[in-house]
């Protein structure tokens, strides 16, 4: 990479280029490593590596402030002309932006602004990759199957505005998943794994807990739809809770358009939500999911403005003790709806100060249902947040305390927020790969739940 190609020159360069009244640039660096195994045997693994410019103009005029945003991939500084006067010409034929505010200022340089960008590589499998190799002997020798992939990516984002501007982030994120089956394929196990580096994820110990999920799964019990006492994993947890998130934008809310508008008008900020002292938070500093502590987007929303480029981030409650104190809002938002400036944050903390391991609770259980993970995850009704979707790769069935069998999977009709009003029981917070999400949103934490009366609508066959 030539001097004139570095991240931070393209930046400098596209912004001398601007003629627009603003201009923000965004300039990211992504290197990935992957591997990928089936029938306990390696398939495939590579390198990537590549490159995408976005360039933000604003342009003033009678009316007010318009935006043109124009990204595009593997960009050299020689080509950075025709996509500044691309973002230009966006933004002049564009109509005055509703979320128009003043570029950010007064946030110190990153001191590491014109350093090389962050990469991955294949050694970062170096300790993994032996422990993955013992892993498929130990299933090979035991008759059952090893299927999965393993996927780390280092991403650098340069941000430089026309207003002063100099932010730098890096963001590693790895992503493990292993799924065990029987030769038959009758039986199959799952389990996830978020991590920023590959050193404290254990394949062997992910293979010891599939097996006995294996062993559970040898008696089948059927069972109708219906109510059940259900615990529910930190993965299924997070994959609930990353959606009610995404869901709390604040002027949805004070439109009445969503679970968090309050009847007659305005939002539910500061109503008890869960008996339980939950506390949701998003934190770019919470050590293992650390994110980028700045605004960083590229489009503009009712949750994210493109003005709010390099706005600072730090922790927020979004409930705490369970009541709801914050919804997402751009500094646009938080003036429309007259609540905090709260922009969304990149990773998702519950925590109820339970100490008990998901193992404990099963064993204080009389009877009722284990989940291992829920997918195709789809709303049925914003007002009420009604989700609905799928149980996957067992769901097992406890009885005094013991796994007794595997039960047949069902679709589910619930909302979390609704959710978290019913809940009795939360367990110890742990970090956790949220698997429906896990493709945009691998930084969460959560407890397992205790649900005395999930829905599970109808069964579902041939999951």
């Amino acid at each position: 990479m030539s001097p004139r190609n570095q991240p931070h020159e393209i930046v400098e360069r596209a912004l001398e280029l601007s003629r627009a009244d603003g201009c923000m640039v965004i300039a990211s660096e992504r290197s990935t490593a992957n591997l990928r195994w089936a029938r306990n045997a390696l398939t495939t693994n590579g390198v990537t590596r590549g490159r995408t410019v976005t360039v933000i103009a604003t342009v003033d005029g009678a009316e007010g402030t318009a935006s043109g945003v124009v990204s595009r991939s593997a960009v050299t500084a020689a080509e950075l002309e025709p996509l500044v006067r691309a973002a230009e010409a966006a933004a002049r034929e564009a109509g005055p932006a509703e979320d128009a505010q003043p570029l950010v200022t007064g946030v110190p340089h990153s001191p590491d602004f014109t350093a090389a960008p962050a990469e991955t590589s294949s050694s970062v499998f170096d300790a993994f990759a032996p422990a993955l190799g013992e892993s498929f002997a130990g299933a090979r020798a035991a008759g059952r199957e090893l299927y999965g992939f393993a996927h780390h990516e280092v991403s650098s984002h340069y941000l430089g505005t026309s207003a002063g501007l100099r932010l730098r982030h890096d963001q590693p994120t790895g992503t493990l998943e292993l799924n065990a089956k029987s030769p038959d394929g009758v039986r199959s196990a799952w389990a996830g794994r978020a991590t920023r580096d590959f050193t404290d994820v254990d394949p062997q110990a992910m293979d010891a807990e599939l097996a006995q999920r294996l062993a559970w799964a040898g008696r089948k019990i059927e069972l109708p739809a219906g109510r059940y006492e259900t615990l529910l994993p930190p993965t299924a947890v997070a994959d609930l809770l990353v959606y009610q998130l995404w869901s709390a934008a604040a002027r949805d809310a004070a439109e009445g358009r969503t679970v968090f508008s309050k009847p007659g008008g305005g939002t539910r900020v500061g109503e008890k939500l869960s008996p339980l002292p939950l506390t949701l938070r998003s934190d770019p500093r919470a050590a293992g999911l650390e994110c980028a502590p700045f605004v960083l987007t590229s489009s503009s929303g009712d949750d994210a403005s493109v003005f709010d480029n390099g706005l600072p981030l730090g922790r927020v409650d979004w409930i705490r003790d369970g009541v709801l104190e914050h919804l997402v809002t751009t500094r646009h938002t938080a003036g429309l709806t007259g609540l905090p400036v709260t922009p969304g944050v990149d990773n998702l903390i519950l925590d109820a100060g339970g100490t008990r391991s998901l193992q404990e609770m099963v064993a204080a259980t009389e009877r009722g249902l284990l989940l291992t993970s829920l997918w195709y995850i789809r709303e049925v009704d914003p007002a009420s947040l009604l989700l609905t979707g799928l149980t996957r790769d067992g769901v097992y069935l406890v009885e005094n305390g013991e796994v007794v069998g595997e039960v047949n999977n069902f679709r589910f009709n619930e909302s979390p927020v609704s959710l978290l009003s019913r809940v009795t029981e939360a367990g110890r917070t742990e970090p956790t790969l949220p698997r429906e999400w896990g493709d945009y949103f691998t930084r969460a934490a959560a407890p397992a739940l205790r649900v005395p009366d999930f829905n599970m609508s109808s069964v579902s066959r041939g999951v």
